[in-house]
Parts: structure tokens; sequence; C-alpha cells
């Protein structure tokens, strides 16, 4: 399984987006890629997979296998169109996919009790878009949502089942760090 994340450098004007692997369920890393492109799609609230989905792609395709799951950092149904980039990603590939948000885009919710793994519906209307999950108890929660080819009661489980110590998923977290750290170092192959 894999978990996907995309840093901006608004000073470049480039985006690196970040696929990080790992073992299911023991979470040890397998392999990971990034890809720095262009930020060539503007910053449109609701249509930021539009702006993210290429360079993911590209980061991807640098993997030597492909993942069976993607755990993406943002929504899935969870959007105002219910096409976040956890589905737009999962459809394109063909591949089960969720997305775990930390903020809510759209949607209402009730009180999330406090224990871990703890969650209640995240409702628009009177359908349910997600579920809003308490991973770690005292923190804020997580918003859970279906990307593509999953159910919502899987993907609380695999969300938990990716959470250790830190609120955030191993998967996306591990993603995170690539998309948000330091460049990785270039090797000059003349020298």
């Amino acid at each position: 399984m894999a978990g996907l994340d995309v840093g901006l450098n608004r000073a470049a004007g480039t985006m690196r987006a970040a696929v990080a692997v790992l073992n299911f369920p023991d979470l040890v890393p397998l392999e990971q890629a990034t890809a720095e492109l262009p930020a060539t799609f503007p910053y449109v609230p609701g249509l930021l997979s539009f702006r993210e989905i290429p360079a993911l792609l590209e980061a991807l395709e640098r993997l030597s296998v492909m993942p069976d799951l993607l755990l993406c950092d943002g929504q899935g149904i969870a959007h105002p169109r219910r096409f976040g980039i956890a589905s737009h990603l999962g459809v394109l590939l063909d591949i089960p996919s969720v997305g775990v948000a930390k903020s809510r885009l759209i949607g209402s919710h009730g009180p999330v009790p406090e224990n871990k793994g703890a969650w209640c519906p995240l409702l628009e209307g009177e359908s349910v878009i997600g579920a809003v999950l308490r991973t770690r108890k005292g923190i804020q929660p997580l918003y859970v949502s279906i990307g593509h080819r999953i159910s919502l009661p899987t993907a609380i489980r695999i969300v938990m089942a990716c959470v250790t110590r830190t609120r955030l998923p191993e998967t996306t977290r591990a993603a995170h760090r690539l998309a948000s750290g330091p460049p990785p170092l270039r090797v000059d192959p003349n020298q």
C-alpha cells in the first residue's frame, strides 16, 4: 500500500509529489519515489486534483511495482463534486483508494467520541460521505472518505491499522515528509 502527498514550493512555482510504499500490516517501508514538476494548473478550490495529479502520476511511474491500495492526503467523495484527489487518482489507475484529510472540506457531523478508533459519520444531507475518525485520544480527528473500489468500513479499518504513534497513518505521514522535506540530493554523473 502507498501513501501519497504533494508539497508546493511557492518560490520556485513547483510541486513535489511523493509516494511512500509500505508493507501491510507491518508497515515496513518498501520503496519511495518523488517527482518535481512545475505547478501549471492554477490553484482553484475544489479542483486541486487537476493541479496535483500530473506530479503524482510521475512519482508513481518511478516505482518498480504499482501499489495495490492508495491512501491519499486529501478527500475522496467527501468533496463538493464527490470526486476529490483520492477518487480521481483511484479511477485513473483503477486502484482502490482512500482519502485521508486533516480538515473537513464539506459535510457535517456530530461529536466524535474521545477514544482511539471512535468515529462518526460525515454527512451531506442524509448521505454518508465519509467518517470523522479519532486516531488518537485527545487529538483532532481525521476525515476519511472512500476514493475508489473500497467500502467505508474497510477504509476506516485500514487507516486505523496504519496509525502508530501519531495522528496520521504511517503511509501518508511518510509521503508528507518526502513531499515537504529538503530537495533530494542530486548526483552529477560527470563527477
